[in-house]
């Protein structure tokens, strides 16, 4: 199955959004969408849908004069506004893709499923052997082997070795890294039946600072026509789950 994806994006978008959002911040009173364009040297055409992102996920809101200002008001404290934003969006995306998503992070030398956003038309994958036991077999862990280095990924492989779960299942550990070094960061890693026989699993990488995250999604096999189509939706959405993990 052959995937291109226009990889870069969502970095460039997050890049730019946290632009916008630390020069509305510095105006506590509002900035206008001309000013923003001014002040980052940003286009305003790459400025105005940036702030409709930023707006959707209400880091910024828009003042009845026109103004733009930081965040929305309330009580709640920052990491629970932040955790909210971060599932809502989950929400969405699940609906939008008509799959299951996940965010999961790489933690202390294990494999974390962190976030996720199932339902009964978007059953989250069984996980009928430990992912942080499983990563050279599913989607998640492989996005986030594929952030590591050498050396972390033979650590990860020394303390959890991998074991065949399907007859898919890639357990030679030369094979996994020739796979690994030659994937291309920007397109989704896919999982056809390699970690559980009737599920099919897409992941992206969502490398914030220095931590390793991967956004990903979970399809019954008879859905597996779609998993590319869903995939090129994952990716396309990946911007506002990274800005998420950026703040």
């Amino acid at each position: 199955m052959a995937l291109t994806y226009e990889s870069a994006a969502p970095y460039r978008s997050v890049r730019r959004a946290l632009r916008i959002l630390e020069t509305v911040s510095r105006h506590s009173s509002g900035i206008s969408e001309s000013r923003i364009a001014a002040a980052t040297g940003l286009p305003r055409s790459e400025v105005a849908p940036l702030l409709r992102m930023l707006r959707a996920e209400e880091y910024v809101r828009l003042l009845p004069e026109g103004g733009y200002v930081a965040g929305t008001p309330g009580t709640e404290p920052a990491g629970a506004v932040v955790r909210g934003r971060l599932q809502r969006r989950l929400e969405r995306l699940r609906d939008t893709i008509g799959a299951a998503v996940y965010v999961s992070r790489y933690v202390d030398g294990e494999i974390r499923v962190t976030d996720v956003a199932d339902g009964p038309a978007a059953p989250r994958v069984n996980e009928w052997v430990d992912f942080r036991s499983a990563a050279h077999a599913s989607a998640v862990g492989k996005s986030l082997l594929s952030q590591l280095d050498v050396n972390g990924r033979r650590d990860h492989l020394a303390r959890h070795r991998p074991a065949r779960l399907t007859s898919r299942t890639i357990t030679s550990e030369r094979a996994l890294f020739t796979r690994l070094e030659a994937h291309v960061p920007s397109v989704p890693v896919l999982d056809l039946q390699e970690y559980a026989v009737g599920t099919v699993c897409a992941a992206v990488p969502l490398t914030a600072g220095s931590s390793a995250n991967c956004l990903a999604l979970s399809l019954p096999v008879e859905h597996a026509h779609r998993l590319h189509d869903a995939a090129l939706a994952l990716n396309r959405h990946a911007a506002p789950v990274l800005l998420s993990l950026a703040l």
